[in-house]
């Protein structure tokens, strides 16, 4: 259940490559290093700091399908699933990018790009943890939760990994979808698979129209490594003064969502108040990006959109409690 193409994807080696990076002699890749180093590199793969976003969505859709805290081996059997299959998804998209991320700076110290893992053992790790994700989502919730989230991989992968990514400006509207479905999970866990309550439609679209100026703000700053690789990122394939405005547009969009959830999840003062109030302090970054078309401002933006993105799904649990 990953987030397609989230700025959050960049991770630091473990060292420096020539230092205690692996040797790629005869077809065969050796591991530097001890054994702690080479657990670090296949963590790195799974990009986990992008799993602790999804599962910051997961918990509260979880509560508001509840109405207040569901069972605690719920949460963590939901969470352990949703963690191994968006984990898969990660090093999956890792092991098929690594041509691309060898040519962009911010993505170039990953262990797939310096061939400190072989791409074999990147591929394996994916494709066991998809399995472990999906026996778990099955045995201990339920088999649409367990659908769901294995369909999320399979989105990802083939439709924007290998679909849109190197061919289309707008990957990262049509990809973001996977990156909505852990609100999917979490709710169906809860109600038993039922998807038939538009309250999780709904957090699912905010967090859809949340994803493409999140991701172009950071793309303002990295225009020339997307550039380099060849990827039509819309800063590189419209320029910035078009992305600002792509970006102001979707942000009144994602107001029109939040207004429909407030209408359609009846949602009560403790989500109106926080979440106007969060997305007028967006609209304000955005208006000043739109005049500005500069980095920094992009860089504002992209930094309050994270907290905005948790702090809107907290509320939305808190108001379904109270």
């Amino acid at each position: 259940m990953p987030v397609a193409g989230s700025a959050l994807e960049a991770s630091p080696t473990i060292g420096r490559p020539d230092a205690v990076g692996p040797m790629h002699t005869e077809g065969r890749y050796e591991d530097r290093g001890g054994a702690l180093d080479v657990v670090k590199r296949y963590v790195l793969v799974t990009k986990p700091r992008i799993i602790e976003l999804l599962l910051v969505t997961t918990v509260p859709a979880m509560v508001v399908a509840e109405q207040g805290w569901p069972s605690t081996w719920l949460v963590l059997a939901t969470l352990i699933g949703g963690t191994l299959s968006a984990a898969s998804a990660n090093a999956l998209n890792n092991h098929l990018d690594r041509d691309i991320d060898r040519q962009m700076r911010r993505t170039s110290a990953r262990p797939t790009a310096t061939d400190e893992i072989a791409p074999m053992g990147a591929l394996l790790l994916g494709l066991v943890l998809g399995v472990l994700g999906f026996v778990w989502l099955v045995v201990f919730v339920n088999p649409v939760a367990a659908a769901l989230a294995t369909g999320a991989i399979l989105f990802y992968i083939f439709v924007y990994t290998l679909g849109l990514k190197r061919r289309s400006s707008q990957g990262v509207v049509i990809g973001g979808i996977a990156g909505c479905v852990p609100v999917l999970t979490g709710w169906a866990a809860v109600s038993g698979g039922s998807l038939a309550d538009p309250r999780p439609w709904l957090l699912f679209a905010i967090m859809l129209w949340w994803q493409p100026p999140h991701f172009w703000a950071l793309a303002m700053k990295y225009r020339e490594d997307y550039a380099s690789a060849g990827l039509p990122m819309l800063p590189v394939t419209h320029g910035n003064e078009e992305t600002t405005r792509q970006i102001l547009f979707y942000s009144y969009l994602l107001l029109s969502i939040v207004l429909l959830y407030i209408a359609g999840a009846q949602a009560g003062w403790l989500f109106i108040v926080p979440s106007l109030v969060l997305t007028a302090f967006w609209l304000v970054l955005a208006h000043e990006l739109r005049r500005a078309v500069d980095v920094r401002t992009a860089m504002r933006l992209f930094g309050f959109s994270t907290l905005w993105l948790a702090l809107v799904f907290i509320a939305a649990a808190v108001d379904a409690v109270f």
